[in-house]
């Protein structure tokens, strides 16, 4: 049966799974046969709803070509530098044969054929689906998709939408290459589509725009062709094309946050208290109006906002406010976080996640190898502030806001209101930067609660401080490794415990289940969670290993950040991994790559990144030091050159080779790559959080020792060719950074680098 002809339809097909808790799972009785039996009674197909300008014509959720020729692109993901508003449509227009110069973008609206179904899966996958096996697999797809979940993030964008915007692209080129072959009497097999133009064969030719409004009253082949790989000129996978959204970066053009204007708007400023359970309590309003341009104080239970006529007056005010907050229980500080981790070592919640052979026997009598490692809070701290413009009038919500969650946005901002989720619009922004702060959207809900109390539209954004003391950053982590060595290095058994908030949980109760932040730690805090220790399953050939995690209540909400707990388990695993080759006394390289015999990708990325890097074996005095990681479908080796000048950290020379598959935008890859690298660097010279009495004790960006241009030496990135599907690369290369540089310190040194930050921002 062929499909329709402009695939407006979408029967949920994809493997991909989402988390639930039991009570749903048993929805009706069994727990497979119950959710047959109550989901096959839902609406399986889904149809675009996107509007269709004059002159427009729909070809599926993904695409627009109008009479001009103009092909507009449809991303449901987030814009935050990562550069997939170039990646997804480049994949579209090479498969349908477009010409790249009239590839336009549009956001996507919220809708289930936009769900990232692989990004659920990864994130609320559980033991219970794994347990139903496809029954539970499927269960889990349908829930996301039936929700319109859709979510930026975990390197997921092109490995999850790939084949839909190819299928889109050779989809529109069936279509168009029928209307051409019905104009010219000819079998539309022999039509083709180069550079935006149809022919059949050189004979004739027209274009697109002028084929598009016939086109959509075609059906669709049974089975669907796709462009052969091939070297022939005018494919635009593997090519550096030029960014989309640069040349609006590059003008000022593109509208962030900040610079949404709507008439008749007002600007706010808005304090929040210390972290916890923290609620407002006396203000001095009569002081915050004197400053000219004062609008109006807006409070609520857990924070209050001042409204003026510019955003430097609503600041200034809310100082002069001098809100007052209390908190219940004992504020949170660094030493009680330290604490709290080493005595999650003791709970009877930490659980066995992961586990091979038998340790006990290994270990018993033997001699062990063990260390200890810490890991500090790690702070966001993207150029762009929390920020959110709203208008609410006659029973309609408009909020623009850049969020990694519409969904859950529009959904929390509706129930702020008391409307219902059909009259809230969210207009959807590029971000300045996120590293997943934006998978929080409270400034959205906040300037959308404000908007309504002083019936004008209100642009709210949050001061840099606000920012960093409200941030909710990556989980600190303590860690203890434990190793037995057999001979010719081999290592017998490997034992890593790792005490640690269950950040993704707790993201997830506050955006999906709209538990405050203190809340959903609180309730996260005695919850095993793999995603905790994502990453510490090494690649390493191991006969018996075991990975435990020791959930904490560290007093601390947490979230997502880039690479989330893969960056310190890199950091433990790759530092300890150096540590048992120095006991073994074999050097490091050869170390790792003994045990590489069935990852023979990340075996070239380490002998590569050694050759790039002049590698010297990892001797005394060298400075130099290697790691590497796995994660989202890619493989990194990083090999940096590092020392310290009067205790400070320099870096003057980082090596990657990294094998990320077959990218579509080489270039693009490798912007990601290096701006994780420098990520990584980051988090070993600061970028993060001490707390003393409720509150950061660093709350201005130049005190939280961030790389400047003068710290950042020669960074080269070599992508390994690949013929793999293409992996993740916004993350991968965080991770293998901060350990690098401490095996890069000890040889300069002679002392291991346990705790991140490397060096303690001055």
């Amino acid at each position: 049966m062929a499909r329709g002809p402009a695939l407006n339809t979408q029967k949920g097909k994809d493997r991909q799974g989402f988390g639930v808790d039991r009570r749903t799972m048993l929805i009706g009785g069994g727990a497979a046969a119950g959710l047959l039996i109550a989901w096959g009674l839902w609406p399986r197909e889904y149809k675009a709803n996107l509007n269709v300008s004059p002159g427009e014509h729909l070809f599926g959720a993904f695409l627009k070509i109008d009479k001009t020729g103009v092909v507009t692109v449809i991303v449901p993901q987030t814009e935050m530098g990562q550069g997939v508003t170039t990646v997804l449509p480049q994949i579209l227009a090479d498969e349908l044969g477009a010409d790249w110069r009239t590839i336009a973008v549009q956001p996507a609206p919220i809708g289930a054929l936009y769900a990232n179904t692989l990004l659920v899966e990864e994130w609320r996958g559980s033991d219970l689906t794994t347990m139903l096996g496809g029954v539970g697999d499927w269960a889990l797809k349908e829930y996301a998709a039936r929700n319109e979940i859709m979510l930026t993030g975990g390197s997921t964008s092109v490995r999850m939408f790939h084949d839909g915007y190819r299928n889109a692209g050779a989809a529109a080129r069936v279509l168009l290459c029928k209307a051409a072959g019905k104009r010219w009497d000819v079998a539309w097999e022999s039509c083709d589509i180069k550079n935006g133009i149809v022919t059949d064969g050189g004979k004739r030719t027209l274009k697109i725009g002028e084929l598009a409004g016939e086109a959509s009253a075609f059906a669709l082949p049974e089975i669907l062709p796709l462009r052969q790989d091939s070297d022939e000129d005018g494919r635009l996978t593997g090519e550096d094309l030029p960014r989309l959204d640069l040349p609006a970066q590059i003008d000022g053009s593109m509208n962030f946050a900040a610079d949404v204007r709507v008439p008749d708007m007002l600007f706010a400023s808005i304090r929040q208290g210390p972290v916890g359970d923290a609620t407002l309590g006396k203000i001095n309003e009569p002081a915050a109006a004197k400053v000219l341009g004062f609008h109006k104080v807006v409070r609520r239970d857990r924070w209050v906002a001042v409204v003026a006529s510019n955003w430097w007056a609503a600041n200034k005010a809310l100082d002069l406010l001098d809100p007052v907050f209390t908190l219940p229980e004992r504020p949170v500080d660094t030493p009680g976080i330290e604490k709290a981790l080493e005595a999650a070592f003791a709970s009877s919640d930490g659980r066995r996640l992961y586990a091979q052979g038998d340790l006990l026997p290994v270990f018993e009598g033997a001699t062990i190898v063990a260390s200890e490692y810490q890991v500090a809070p790690g702070l966001h701290l993207a150029i762009e502030p929390m920020a959110a413009t709203a208008r609410v009038k006659d029973g309609l919500a408009e909020v623009w806001l850049a969020t990694q969650a519409p969904t859950f946005a529009r959904a929390a901002i509706a129930k702020a209101l008391g409307f219902s989720k059909s009259d809230v619009v969210l207009y959807p922004l590029h971000a300045g930067g996120s590293f997943d702060r934006k998978m929080d959207f409270e400034a959205g809900v906040q300037a959308a609660i404000i908007a309504q109390e002083v019936g004008r539209p209100v642009q709210l954004m949050w001061s840099r401080a606000e920012d960093i003391i409200r941030d909710l950053p990556r989980a600190p982590a303590h860690a203890r490794m434990a190793a037995k060595l057999g001979r010719h290095g081999v290592i017998d058994g490997w034992l890593a415990k790792v005490a640690a908030p269950s950040a993704l949980t707790e993201t997830w109760a506050r955006i999906a289940d709209g538990a405050l932040p203190h809340e959903a730690a609180k309730a996260a805090s005695t919850k095993a969670d793999r995603l905790a220790v994502s990453g510490m399953v090494t690649p390493y050939a191991m006969k018996n290993f075991a990975i435990d995690h020791y959930p904490a209540d560290i007093g601390l909400p947490t979230g997502r950040w880039r690479s989330n707990a893969d960056h310190y388990s890199a950091f433990f695993t790759e530092s300890f991994i150096d540590e048992l080759a120095k006991v073994a006394g074999i050097e490091p390289l050869s170390f790792r790559i003994q045990m590489l015999g069935s990852q023979p990708r990340l075996a070239h990325c380490l002998a590569t990144a050694a050759a790039l890097g002049g590698w010297q074996g990892g001797i005394d005095g060298s400075g130099q030091g290697i790691a590497c990681h796995a994660m989202n479908g890619s493989y990194i080796a990083v090999l940096v050159e590092a020392g310290l000048n009067n205790g400070k950290l320099t870096v003057p020379r980082i090596v990657a080779a990294v094998d990320c598959g077959d990218q579509v935008n080489p270039d693009i890859a490798r912007q990601q790559i290096e701006g994780g690298l420098i990520f990584g660097l980051a988090s070993a010279m600061g970028a993060s959080g001490s707390y003393a009495k409720g509150l950061p004790t660093r709350a201005i960006l130049g005190r939280m020792g961030l790389p400047r241009l003068a710290d950042v030496g020669d960074v080269t990135v070599e992508l390994i060719r690949s013929n793999a599907d293409a992996g993740g690369v916004g993350e991968i290369g965080v991770p293998p950074v901060a350990p690098a540089i401490a095996n890069a310190l000890f040889t300069v040194t002679g002392a291991r680098f346990r705790t991140l930050p490397l060096v303690a921002p001055a």
